[in-house]
């Protein structure tokens, strides 16, 4: 027996390509449900993700700036103790100078790396005090990394158990929703798909709901509501964009009016109104 083949999408009914729709619809506001479910958790866990990145390149900028000032440091030290080596060095050449001219040359050379000395000693107390800065920073933010990690650590633990209970429900809807798409031809899809991303909560497709769009909730003229009956195009709603269909296909039942019957008026009553 030969195969069946598949039907065209472009050959499907209004009415079926609607149908169609709503399913596809249905699936994806199940999806949605579990996103929402999520919460802000994935959001706030790449956050902190990206902060403790930030955080450790920050540290590694404070740990190469703190090696820096060490080294800054030690090297004004070596410069005192050159200094202090040639002051002594000329004190004791002033001892067995010839004359007053050698004397004051030596003179102005002690002066020179006495001036040196003090300027390295200044230079030490600076890069000191700025070094005791950077290693309070250095702290401030490795607290600040033990602190996030923490939150991460939570965040992440509360995200993966939410993913642990909906994963096989979301991987079934997500197939469902995938079979159903290629029910749909492609022009009507992207459409649908646009509408559902320009909208607040997802939804493409909505039912008539008391005469009104379910999805803005502006009233429908009569006329565009008996097109939505016929099922023969379709209908978006003029103020929102969403594709419009009736309850019934939607497979809700409609609100029906209660029309009370007149009150059968006795013989009193109407010679009284004579």
């Amino acid at each position: 027996m030969a195969k069946e083949s598949k039907k065209d999408p472009a050959e499907f009914s209004v009415e079926e390509k609607l149908k169609a729709l709503y399913q596809l619809q249905t699936m994806l506001s199940e999806i949605d449900k579990i996103k929402t479910l999520r919460g802000e958790l994935p959001l706030e866990v790449q956050d902190l993700e990206d902060e403790l990145a930030g955080l450790n390149t920050r540290i590694e900028k404070i740990k190469g700036e703190i090696t820096d000032l060490t080294k800054s440091i030690a090297d004004s030290k070596v410069a005192i103790e050159r200094s202090k080596s040639l002051i002594a060095k000329y004190t004791e050449q002033q001892d067995n100078v010839r004359n007053n001219r050698e004397f004051d040359a030596l003179n102005k050379e002690i002066e020179y790396q006495n001036l040196n000395v003090e300027l390295a000693e200044k230079h030490i107390r600076d890069f000191s005090a700025a070094m005791n800065a950077k290693n309070e920073e250095l702290q401030h933010s490795q607290d600040l990394i033990s602190e996030k990690s923490e939150d991460l650590n939570i965040k992440k633990g509360e995200l993966q158990e939410i993913i642990e209970e909906t994963r096989q429900e979301e991987e079934k809807l997500r197939e469902r929703s995938k079979s159903i798409e290629l029910t749909v031809e492609p022009r009507l899809l992207q459409s649908f798909k646009r509408i559902r991303n320009n909208t607040r909560n997802g939804l493409g497709i909505v039912y008539v709901q008391r005469e009104s769009c379910g999805g803005c909730f502006n009233k429908i003229p009569p006329q565009r509501q008996l097109d939505v009956r016929m099922r023969k195009k379709i209908i978006v709603c003029e103020y929102c964009g969403r594709i419009i269909i009736d309850p019934e296909l939607a497979g809700v039942k409609e609100e029906q009016k209660v029309v009370e019957a007149p009150k059968r008026r006795t013989r009193k009553a109407a010679a009284a109104d004579e």
